[in-house]
């Protein structure tokens, strides 16, 4: 996967389809973001760079409640990938 604007674009647009609000907000996080699922906002560390943004994404993605069929196909693409990969690393 490449790390560009447009990867994480499309890894937010993953999140938004399914009602997840994506927020870069300064604060001491251990890990570099905060879930805040009652309210199904995702808080990244704003100093993390595209490739940390990415990287956290494709982390924290497979863990989230998402609805595959509000996905758009392109949408379903990519998460089918993220998927798959943090079970092959796991």
């Amino acid at each position: 996967m490449k790390y560009t604007q447009t990867t994480l674009d499309k890894l937010e647009d993953i999140l938004g389809e399914s009602a997840y609000v994506v927020r870069y907000e300064r604060g001491t996080f251990q890990s570099g973001w905060c879930l805040l699922e009652a309210k199904r906002i995702v808080v990244l560390n704003k100093f993390l760079n595209i490739e940390g943004r990415i990287n956290t994404l494709m982390e924290i993605i497979p863990q989230l409640a998402i609805d595959y069929d509000k996905l758009t196909l392109e949408s379903q693409k990519l998460y089918e990938e993220v998927v798959r990969k943090s079970v092959t690393e796991a």
